[in-house]
């Protein structure tokens, strides 16, 4: 299902969607209108515009989590025309899995768009890499990822998109072992210990969103 206020853009994606193999259920305009959708026949995944009537602010993430509390099986895919650290940071903090942040530019790659989404209605987190760029170019007074080398910053950064070790060692041409290695140190480095109830992957990755 798709959310957006502007109808030529939201015709434009059920159309991309339709071509790349997914069956659009149902389109939007407002929040308002999409939870009523989704509450009625809840899709596997969800498009949204992150700004939309009335106030054009935070309406999609709002909408986003009122979706997670009645339907917490439908994947969200946050869309976007600017880069916004804090929503980030709400997506990876309230949200468990299954949702995505991307720049509304990242629809003209089909594939690219299209795997995105199967992976958020999968369950996984998917950041834009323009995000993740700008994030890796803003450096803090006591940085607490200055302990990484720029290899283990590099394999976080990979994290932070939402990528598997594999993944990541097929984006930096290592072997999954030497990835798998990265990510141990790294754990240790922020000193995240294994624990039941906490992900320490997801915990590294908002660590690198905070710093």
């Amino acid at each position: 299902m798709l959310a957006d206020d502007a109808v030529l853009f939201r015709e434009g994606m059920a159309r991309i969607l339709t071509d790349v193999g997914f069956t659009v259920t149902g389109q939007a305009g407002t929040g308002a209108a999409l939870l009523g959708l989704v509450r009625a026949d809840p899709p596997d995944v969800a498009v949204i515009d992150l700004r939309m009537p009335p106030g054009f602010a935070a309406e999609g993430i709002e909408t986003a989590a009122a979706i997670r509390a009645s339907a917490p099986g439908v994947g969200l895919m946050l869309l976007s025309q600017y880069v916004e650290v804090h929503h980030a940071l709400r997506l990876m903090t309230e949200f468990d899995g299954g949702v995505g942040y991307l720049l509304k530019d990242r629809v003209s790659d089909l594939t690219a768009f299209g795997t995105d989404v199967r992976r958020v209605a999968r369950g996984d987190t998917v950041l834009d890499p323009e995000l993740v760029a700008r994030l890796v170019a803003r450096r803090r007074e006591r940085d607490p990822l200055d302990a990484l080398t720029d290899r283990e910053r590099a394999v976080l950064g990979l994290m932070a998109q939402g990528l598997s070790n594999a993944a990541v060692a097929a984006d930096l041409h290592l072997a999954t072992k030497t990835v798998e290695a990265h990510v141990t140190s790294i754990f240790t480095k922020l000193g995240l210990v294994q624990h039941e109830r906490e992900h320490r992957r997801v915990l590294a990755v908002l660590t690198f969103l905070r710093a």
